[in-house]
């Protein structure tokens, strides 16, 4: 299944139907009088996030959402039905945002999450509404009211516990291939992850969900390679994986490139936990030099990794789970306790 994290689609409420104008002309009743029925209502527009899902590849074909028409009033003071609603299923992580992008109209964050974007219209009201007793034989009835439209752009944010963030080829999917089930392409070239995966890791009878995405480069800010539109899927993590590749010719100058990027795409990604691991420790001439480097230029403790040969993956992983644990901890509401005299 191709991935997309992104689509445009355009959406529009059922119109309301309209009301009836009808008599009553029964057979030995000697006072007839209107029964004309009220208009059912237009269909509403929904959005509802659904398991099972991860690309947004149905709205590629499908663009057009519009929900059912309300029937019209009839005699007998009958109603119409009411028009049948749209109802877009999306994955779990969408956001749905106006055509212009700038608000966002819901947040999908958990499975059967229903959020209403557009209401149908009222039906008009049938000439038995407007009988009174200066107008008993009223001859009008109102029509159903227009239903809304509206352009909006939907963007996919995985959900995961951790992030990998680096430099293209800097060991991200090779990481993610070691440490789960997932099978991203990996090879020796640059930009071989061209959308993102995700995996389960576990480690002491935890598991992780793990994010790979593209890799950044200087400049990707601005549109540099494949660019920053797929740091939108670790907005949500707990903790960024920051890997840099040993055999580098600066590691501190790697580190930097990837950190600048993160700090002009702001969303709170800066903010965010951080683990900096050295990655490719098999293949690095002096381990504890780049150790060094790399730890006068993040600030903070280094790992150093192969996951080719498995080497120091389990205390990266444990790193991870500790600041996932301590992270979701901190979002989670307090709990109330009960009031005792």
């Amino acid at each position: 299944m191709k991935f997309l994290d992104q689509a445009k689609v355009y959406v529009r409420s059922g119109n309301g139907g309209n009301g009836a104008v009808s008599f009553r002309r029964e057979k030995f009743v000697e006072h007839g009088g209107p029964d004309g029925g009220d208009g059912g209502r237009g269909g509403d527009v929904w959005v509802e996030a659904v398991d099972g899902l991860n690309t947004l590849i149905d709205f590629r074909y499908q663009q057009h959402f519009r929900a059912g028409t309300g029937e019209g009033g009839a005699g007998r003071n009958r109603t119409g039905a009411n028009g049948r609603d749209a109802v877009l299923q999306v994955p779990v992580g969408t956001v749905v945002l106006d055509d212009a992008r700038e608000r966002v109209l819901a947040d999908l964050t958990e499975a059967g999450q229903r959020v209403r974007l557009l209401e149908g219209g009222n039906g008009g009201f049938g000439n038995q509404r407007f009988k009174s007793s200066v107008n008993r034989a009223p001859r009008r009835a109102n029509p159903g009211l227009p239903g809304e439209e509206m352009a909006l752009w939907l963007r996919l944010k995985l959900i995961a516990d951790a992030g990998l963030v680096g430099l293209p080829n800097a060991g991200k999917s090779t990481f993610l291939a070691a440490v789960s089930a997932a099978r991203p392409k990996v090879a020796d070239y640059p930009f071989t992850t061209l959308h993102p995966h995700l995996g389960i890791a576990e480690v002491d009878g935890r598991r992780l969900v793990i994010a790979d995405i593209p890799g950044l480069i200087e400049g990707a800010s601005e549109g540099v390679g494949i660019g920053d539109r797929f740091l939108g899927h670790v907005e949500r993590c707990a903790v960024l994986l920051h890997l840099v590749d040993g055999t580098s010719d600066s590691v501190a100058a790697d580190f930097a490139t990837v950190d600048r990027e993160l700090a002009l795409y702001g969303s709170g990604l800066p903010e965010k936990p951080r683990v900096v691991a050295l990655s490719k420790a098999d293949a690095t001439a002096d381990v504890g030099a780049r150790l060094e480097e790399l730890l006068c230029a993040a600030g903070r403790p280094v790992h150093a990794i192969s996951a080719v040969t498995g080497s120091g993956v389990e205390g990266v992983l444990r790193a991870l789970a500790e600041t996932v644990g301590a992270a979701r901890a901190q979002e989670a509401p307090p709990e109330e306790t009960a009031w005792q005299p």
